[in-house]
């Protein structure tokens, strides 16, 4: 930074167009600066360079910009160049890891102390630091600047005039970009929820103009994204079941967004307990009340619902019902049903015929009709006591009514020869 550049050194002109950045920045609301320097306190010698020679000169705080300006009139350019710890020192430098975090790095050098700077920058996501790096390279030549490509988002200042340019476009880029956080909360409020689908329409439109799958970051913390219009309104809907709409959302430009809707979600799944014929067996989920289908699964699938309660249609032979059937946060609610066992029938000549479960107690129920147009058939029926009511297709006379009794057993065969 001592280099002559441009009829002045580099440190001078960065000096000046430091001071100017940060007093732009002074009065923008809920924002607040640091500096760390590195390469100022341990001069080099031809036997050694201090590659521990960074700092932070001025902690984070709601009013020091006159502290960082001050301390850049009267640094010294020193010692050495050691970026990659420069690196990991400064995401410790930030008080929160929650809030919006971001860091530029302003260099003339390449790393001098042996380490790897993308190797921190990899360290810094493995472990959920939220930092956005911004890299100002300084008269660095092109091809060695995009060595920094690994960190984060580069900028090439070339000249005095580029570099003036640069700091204002860096300054626009980090604090005037929007971006959203969408949080899908459990019963208690907290965003735990994920792994569905979420649409963002054009307030009052059917025009889709954002697709996202939800996701959480390594620290388990809703994603945020930063490619949503702050242009325009917006109507939310999270694919859950059944679905969560949120309607005329505001994004504010310039600001970490985050967008909220209640998605308390518990698992169902439904079970076949001891022996059985057949497994192919459909559900039909419906909200406790309604008579629209929410949802169809199959035996064992394992279903995530929103918090509630819940109607069951188990399309068994016979049916199996379950009323007001209780999704709960986080937990899995298991129906279990008896396995079936398989009826199967004969006749030497067409019959029509009707299939009933034994009730006792109470009327007989209907299962199912035979097909008039076969000679045999078969069924997967729960187990139970049953009747077959039937006669020949071709009779003329009730009189040839015929009633045959029996009993389905789970996993077992029953044959009936009509």
């Amino acid at each position: 930074m001592n280099g002559k550049w441009e009829g002045a050194t580099k440190i001078d002109h960065a000096r000046r167009i430091f001071a100017s950045t940060i007093s732009e920045l002074e009065g923008v609301p809920n924002l607040e600066v640091a500096l760390r320097v590195y390469g100022h306190q341990s001069p080099i010698t031809p036997t050694f360079q201090d590659c521990n020679d960074t700092k932070l000169e001025v902690p984070f705080g709601p009013d020091n910009f006159a502290a960082v300006k001050g301390f850049i009139n009267t640094v010294e350019c020193k010692g050495t160049t050691p970026i990659a710890r420069s690196l990991e020192a400064a995401a410790d430098d930030f008080p929160d890891a929650k809030s919006r975090n971001i860091l530029i790095l302003i260099t003339d050098g390449l790393e001098a102390c042996d380490e790897f700077p993308c190797e921190s920058a990899r360290k810094l996501k493995a472990k959920g630091i939220n930092v956005t790096p911004f890299v100002v390279g300084l008269g660095i030549d092109l091809e060695y600047l995009k060595n920094f490509d690994c960190i984060g988002r580069v900028y090439e200042a070339s000249n005095l005039q580029s570099f003036e340019k640069v700091m204002k476009s860096v300054v626009t880029d980090a604090l005037l970009a929007t971006s959203v956080q969408i949080n899908l909360n459990d019963i208690y409020g907290k965003p735990t929820e994920t792994n569905v689908t979420v649409f963002l329409y054009e307030a009052g439109t059917k025009n889709l103009k954002h697709t996202f799958m939800h996701t959480l970051n390594i620290k388990g913390n809703p994603d945020t994204i930063v490619v949503i219009d702050p242009a325009m309104k917006y109507d939310m809907v999270v694919n859950t079941l059944p679905r969560v709409e949120v309607k005329g959302i505001t994004i504010y430009k310039g600001m970490h967004n985050t967008i909220k809707a209640d998605c308390p979600q518990g698992s169902l799944t439904i079970r076949i307990k001891g022996p059985t014929k057949t497994e192919n067996v459909w559900v039909r989920i419906t909200q406790n009340g309604q008579t629209t289908t929410l949802n169809v699964q199959t035996i064992s699938d394992i279903q995530n619902y929103i918090v509630g309660t819940y109607d069951i249609e188990i399309l068994t032979l016979p049916r199996i019902y379950y009323d007001d059937v209780k999704i709960e946060q986080s937990n899995f609610t298991y129906i279990d049903i008896p396995g079936s066992g398989m009826l199967k029938y004969t006749t030497s000549k067409a019959i029509v015929g009707q299939l009933f479960l034994v009730k006792e107690g109470s009327k007989d129920e209907w299962v199912c009709d035979f097909d008039s147009s076969k000679l045999t058939e078969q069924f997967f029926i729960q187990p139970g006591s049953y009747k077959i009511v039937y006669r020949l297709k071709g009779a003329v006379s009730t009189d040839y009514t015929s009633t045959k009794s029996f009993i389905i057993i789970s996993g077992e065969n029953t044959l009936l020869t009509l």
